[in-house]
């Protein structure tokens, strides 16, 4: 069996949606000739939004997961405020109030002072970490999972050290991220981020990434092959599922729901919808931005607002399959269209209609239109969202999902061999 050298800054016990990528490769890579050796940060170091200790479970027994120390300035950030550091890690800049004076003088540090963001103090713990590995053992690869970008740092260094091929696989763009132009650069900085992306795009033997839209940005920037390899769902995650329902219609969202998300248009559809005598609610379920809040209040529905916390991966599954519709909303921002998160396929999976607002020829909409799963509204289009709930409203049904097999291609076990032949090609 071949071995992997795996860097991943988010991995169990760290929650969120960061996480379920890097989990779901290492639990299925051994099925198809690769063991990972992960190389993570200390949970007690770790400027994570998230704990979900229930996915430590996955990771096999046979995959050593080596921890090291971090240096990150969520700590020091947490003491000035008199919190939690877990209560200072922002998803996507979701805040839970308007952002103050204190908010934007550290958002302006961080952009400028901790590049290319603001884990980087973890590269020289993991580089001794790889350094040690590397001494110690034999390796016939290199992946290194971003964001943060910073972890694409390590992989380029040991490439260079050690000989070893290394594959860089981009979750998310690097500086077309959808909160990119939420952070106040000064033009020296934002050169010195843009010149780290490059290097990576340059150096590394292969990149691949979630959608068609993001390799298309990617390859335009560095002119070389960029392989999509997209994010799925666990059939196994979804076995035994009890769904959580609750009172009247329910449109539920699940994950962090920033201002550049805020699906204001449905809030209006729902508002009318109410003003009409439907019972609709709205549960949101994660790291909630203040406008948002604010947004759902200007538009009449306080009272018909739940908000729970982070809850663990298989709770929030619970709460999809509980759903009369599933909300989606894509960040309004200049690469929209290729943003297919691994929500978009567990929303899938787990059965309810899914109504998302975003850019309407973008790689969500047609995947969710090939599924015959739902729609994608524009943002703004509250009466096409309104006749769509009340469809829903009034039928109930599920969507067909059309072809037996349309979600075969998107199991993570089958992802994972997308992804071991792609380490076979660079390992020879």
């Amino acid at each position: 069996m071949k071995k992997l050298l795996y860097i991943a800054y988010y991995f169990p016990p760290a929650g969120g949606p960061g996480v379920q990528r890097s989990l779901k490769f290492a639990r299925y890579l051994p099925d198809h000739g690769w063991l990972p050796t992960v190389v993570s940060v200390d949970p007690d170091h770790a400027a994570w939004p998230a704990l979900d200790e229930s996915m430590l479970r996955e990771v096999p027994a046979a995959v050593n997961v080596v921890r090291t120390r971090s240096r990150d300035p969520y700590a020091a950030y947490a003491r000035v405020r008199g919190q939690k550091k877990s209560e200072s890690v922002g998803v996507g800049f979701a805040d839970d109030s308007v952002p103050g004076a204190f908010e934007r003088v550290a958002r302006f540090v961080r952009a400028n002072f901790f590049l290319p963001d603001a884990r980087v103090g973890w590269v020289r713990f993991a580089k001794r970490a790889v350094n040690r590995l590397l001494k110690e053992g034999t390796f016939d690869a290199i992946l290194t999972s971003g964001p943060p970008h910073s972890s694409h740092l390590v992989g380029r260094w040991a490439s260079q050290k050690f000989g070893l091929p290394w594959l860089a696989d981009f979750r998310d763009p690097w500086t077309e991220v959808s909160y990119y132009d939420q952070l106040p650069f000064l033009p020296w900085s934002r050169a010195i981020d843009g010149r780290y992306e490059r290097l990576v795009l340059r150096d590394a033997a292969s990149v691949i990434t979630v959608s068609r839209a993001v390799a298309e940005l990617l390859r335009a920037k560095s002119k070389r092959k960029v392989s999509v390899v997209p994010n799925g769902f666990d059939p196994s995650d979804l076995e035994d599922i009890e769904p959580i329902r609750g009172n009247g219609f329910r449109v539920v969202h699940t994950g962090t729901i920033t201002e550049s998300q805020n699906p204001a248009g449905v809030w209006r559809a729902m508002r009318s919808m109410k003003d009409s005598g439907a019972d609709v609610r709205v549960h949101l379920i994660g790291r909630v931005d203040a406008s948002v809040r604010k947004s759902i209040e200007t538009a009449g529905l306080a009272e018909a607002l739940e908000v729970t916390p982070y809850v663990p991966h298989r709770q929030a599954l619970a709460y999809m399959a509980g759903a009369d519709c599933l909300l989606m909303s894509v960040p309004r921002t200049r690469q929209a269209a290729g943003i297919l998160t691994g929500k978009v396929f567990e929303y899938l999976a787990s059965g309810p209609p899914i109504l998302a607002t975003g850019p309407v020829d973008s790689d969500p909409a047609r995947l969710i239109r090939e599924g015959s799963a739902g729609a994608m509204f524009d943002y703004d289009d509250h009466k096409g969202i309104r006749a769509f709930l009340d469809g829903q409203y009034t039928s109930g049904a599920r969507p067909d999902m059309g072809r037996s097999d349309y979600l075969a291609p998107f199991t993570r076990q089958k992802l994972a061999g997308d992804l071991a032949r792609e380490l076979n090609r660079i390992a020879e």
